[in-house]
C-alpha cells in the first residue's frame, strides 16, 4: 500500500511530455506564420498551391490523352505543370504592388475555384467565347448555375488561401526595391518557361496543336487571359464602322394587289438539338404537335455558332458565317431591313439574356414586363417564364402596332427560353413531362444519363407544344392575314457525349450536336397561295444541307421584301415557287406514318421526312 502514492508522481511525470508537445508544436506554427514574408515568397507559394489544388481537370485530361498509362502522361503533366507554374507566378507578380495585393490574390483563388467547378461539372473550358457568354448572363441564369458543390469548391480551394493570407504578414518593401525584385522574378520565370519549351518542344508542340483546349484548361491564368481579352480587346481593336444595308428596301409586287397582309412568326429557338426532334427520325415521339400540323422539317441544318451570343447576331446578319466571323465592321441586320420595308415588326423576348443587339433599333419587348398576377403565377418562377407566356396578350401587342404598317404585313419574332440548361427540368410544363424520371438538379453529373436525356427531351416536347399553339394562333387569324411560321434554334447542346455538357465549345472543336439544329417551317394556305409555293417540291428537299446563312434570304423571300443583299440561291423556298396560285393548293404527298420510324437509328443514314406538308 505504501508504494501506491509513489506511483502517482511517476504516472504524472510520464504524461507531462506528451501534454506539452501540442502547445509547443502550435506555438512553433504560430511563430512561423507570424514571420513577415516578401510579396515574391507569397506569390511563389500561392502559384504552387493553385497548380496543385485548382488544375485537376487539366491533369485528368492529360491522363485521358495519354491513355491512362503513367509512363505516357506523366512527362506531359511535368511539362505543363512547369509552364503553368511560371505563368501563374508571372500573373500574381503583376499584382504584388500594394496593400490590395492580398484581396486580389484571394479573388484569383476564388476565380480558380469557380472555373475548376465548371470544368469538372460541365466539361467546359473558359476560352474568350465562353467568358463572353458568362459575362452576358443575367441573375436568372446565374441562379441556375449556383449549387452546393460550387460552394464546396470555393471553400476547399479559396478558403485555405484566404486564411493563410490573412494570417501571414507581408513584408513592406520600398517601391524601387519592389520594382527590381519583381522584375527579376518575372525574368526568372520567363527563362524557366523558355527553357522548358525548348527542351520539350518535340512533345509539347504536337500536344498543344492537336489538343488546343488544353491551353484554356490552365487555371487560373487561362480564364483571366480570356476575361482580359473580352473586356479590354474591344478597347484596343479596330474601331468598327456601322454599315447600313437598308437603302432601297421596298415591298414586292404582291403587296399592290394583296387581299390580306402576310404575317410571319419567326421563332428563335434556344439550345434545341435536331437529333432529338421526332420529326427528324428520333426514336422518341417528341414532336407530335408539329407532326399533326404538317410542318416542313429540314434535317441537316447547322448553326453559326455554339452559343446564343455568337449565333443570334450571325443568323440575322446578311453576311453568312464565314464573313460574319471575319468582319471588321458591323452591319444592319434582318430586323432593320424588315423595319425599313414598312412592315410592322416586333421582337418579343422570353430570354433573360436579350436579343444580343439584334433588336436594338426595332420595337421590342420582354414578355415578363407587364404580366398580370394570374399569368405570372401560372407560368413564371421568379423572373423566368415558360415560353407560352409569349402568347398571352399577343393580340393586344398586335393591335398596338402602327395600323399603316399592319395593313402591309407583320413579322413577329419570338425568342424562346427553350431548352436552356443546365436546369432543363424548369423549362417544361407539367403536361409536357412525358419522359420520366427526369434530372431535377442543375448539377448534371449528379444524374444518370437517362435522367438527363429525359429532362432535355421534355424541353423539346414543350417546345413542340408551344409551336403547335403558335400555329393554332396563326390559323385562327387566317381570315385577316396570310400566315406562316419559321422556327430555328440558335445552337445545340451536349448531354454528356465525350464527357461534354451544355454548349459553347469553340466552333471548330465543338461536337456536331452543338451545331446541328432544327429548322421547321409551316405555311398557311393563304401564304402558300400568295408565295406560289409547291409543298411537294419543298418536301423533296428537306435532306439538303442548310444553315443559319439561309435565314436572312429565306425570310425576305417569304415576305417578298426586296433588298440589295438578298440572294435567291440562299432562299430555301425560291426554287419551289410555281407558275400559279392554284398549284399551292396541291395535296400533300403521302408520307410514312411517324410510328413506323420509331426504330430508326440516331446516327448514320439521315432520317426521311416524317410529316406531310399541308395547311
Amino acid at each position: 500500500m505504501s508504494s501506491l502514492p509513489e506511483s502517482l508522481p511517476l504516472a504524472a511525470s510520464s504524461r507531462a511530455p506528451r501534454s506539452d508537445a501540442w502547445p509547443s508544436a502550435g506555438l512553433r506554427l504560430s511563430r512561423w506564420l507570424d514571420q513577415p514574408r516578401s510579396p515574391r515568397t507569397l506569390v511563389v507559394w500561392l502559384a504552387l498551391y493553385l497548380l496543385l489544388a485548382a488544375n485537376w481537370p487539366l491533369w485528368h485530361e492529360l491522363a485521358r490523352i495519354g491513355g491512362g498509362a503513367p509512363s505516357l502522361y506523366m512527362p506531359m503533366v511535368a511539362v505543363l505543370a512547369a509552364l503553368l507554374f511560371c505563368a501563374n507566378v508571372g500573373l500574381l507578380t503583376l499584382t504584388a504592388w500594394s496593400r490590395w495585393a492580398k484581396p486580389l490574390w484571394v479573388l484569383v483563388a476564388a476565380i480558380a475555384a469557380v472555373v475548376q467547378h465548371y470544368m469538372l461539372t460541365y466539361r467546359v473550358v473558359m476560352d474568350p467565347g465562353m467568358l463572353a457568354n458568362a459575362m452576358a448572363t443575367d441573375a436568372g441564369e446565374v441562379r441556375d448555375l449556383l449549387s452546393v458543390s460550387m460552394l464546396l469548391q470555393l471553400l476547399l480551394v479559396a478558403g485555405p488561401v484566404a486564411w493563410f493570407l490573412w494570417r501571414v504578414p507581408m513584408r513592406r518593401v520600398p517601391m524601387l526595391g519592389q520594382l527590381w525584385r519583381n522584375a527579376a522574378l518575372l525574368l526568372a520565370m520567363a527563362v524557366l518557361a523558355a527553357g522548358t519549351i525548348v527542351v520539350s518542344n518535340r512533345q509539347l508542340a504536337p500536344l498543344m496543336r492537336n489538343h488546343t483546349t488544353l491551353r484554356y484548361m490552365m487555371n487560373p491564368v487561362a480564364s483571366i487571359y480570356s476575361a482580359t481579352k473580352v473586356t479590354l480587346g474591344p478597347v484596343f481593336s479596330h474601331r468598327r464602322q456601322f454599315i447600313p444595308i437598308t437603302a432601297g428596301t421596298q415591298l414586292g409586287a404582291a403587296y399592290a394587289t394583296q387581299q390580306r397582309p402576310p404575317m410571319l412568326v419567326l421563332v428563335v429557338g434556344e439550345t434545341a438539338r435536331a437529333d432529338h426532334f421526332g420529326l427528324n427520325g428520333y426514336a422518341r415521339d417528341t414532336t407530335p404537335a408539329l407532326a399533326a400540323r404538317g410542318v416542313l422539317s429540314w434535317k441537316a441544318a447547322t448553326s453559326c455558332g455554339t452559343s446564343t451570343l455568337a449565333s443570334v447576331p450571325c443568323m440575322f446578319s446578311p453576311l453568312g458565317r464565314d464573313q460574319f466571323v471575319g468582319r471588321k465592321d458591323d452591319y444592319e441586320n434582318l430586323m432593320d431591313v424588315l423595319q425599313a420595308s414598312g412592315l410592322a415588326v416586333l421582337w418579343l423576348d422570353n430570354q433573360p439574356g436579350g436579343c444580343k443587339g439584334v433588336c436594338d433599333r426595332v420595337p421590342h419587348a420582354s414578355t415578363f414586363s407587364g404580366l398580370d398576377d394570374a399569368t405570372r403565377k401560372a407560368l413564371c418562377r421568379g423572373d423566368e417564364c415558360l415560353d407560352e407566356v409569349m402568347l398571352k396578350g399577343l393580340d393586344e401587342r398586335l393591335a398596338a402596332m402602327p395600323a399603316e404598317r399592319r395593313a402591309k404585313g407583320v413579322v413577329l419574332v419570338m425568342h424562346q427560353m427553350g431548352s436552356h440548361g443546365p436546369a432543363y427540368f424548369e423549362r417544361s410544363s407539367a403536361a409536357a413531362k412525358r419522359f420520366m424520371p427526369e434530372c431535377r438538379t442543375n448539377v448534371l453529373t449528379d444524374c444518370t444519363h437517362g435522367e438527363l436525356v429525359n429532362a432535355f427531351d421534355n424541353t423539346i416536347a414543350y417546345t413542340d407544344q408551344f409551336l403547335g399553339q403558335v400555329i393554332d394562333w396563326l390559323q385562327a387569324r387566317s381570315g385577316q392575314y396570310d400566315p406562316a411560321l419559321l422556327y430555328m434554334s440558335d445552337h445545340g447542346e451536349s448531354l454528356g457525349e465525350y464527357g461534354l455538357f451544355l454548349h459553347g465549345v469553340p466552333y471548330d472543336l465543338a461536337p456536331q450536336v452543338q451545331k446541328h439544329v432544327p429548322l421547321v417551317m409551316w405555311f398557311g394556305q393563304g401564304m402558300r397561295a400568295r408565295d406560289q409555293l409547291s409543298t411537294q417540291c419543298l418536301g423533296a428537299r428537306l435532306d439538303a444541307p442548310v444553315s443559319h446563312d439561309n435565314l436572312f434570304h429565306t425570310v425576305l423571300g417569304v415576305m417578298d421584301v426586296q433588298n440589295s443583299r438578298y440572294q435567291g440561291g440562299m432562299d430555301l423556298v425560291e426554287s419551289c415557287r410555281v407558275g400559279g396560285a392554284a398549284d399551292a393548293k396541291e395535296e400533300p404527298p403521302a408520307v410514312a406514318p411517324l410510328q413506323k420510324l420509331a426504330g430508326m437509328p440516331l446516327s448514320g443514314k439521315r432520317a426521311v421526312n416524317t410529316t406531310a406538308p399541308s395547311s
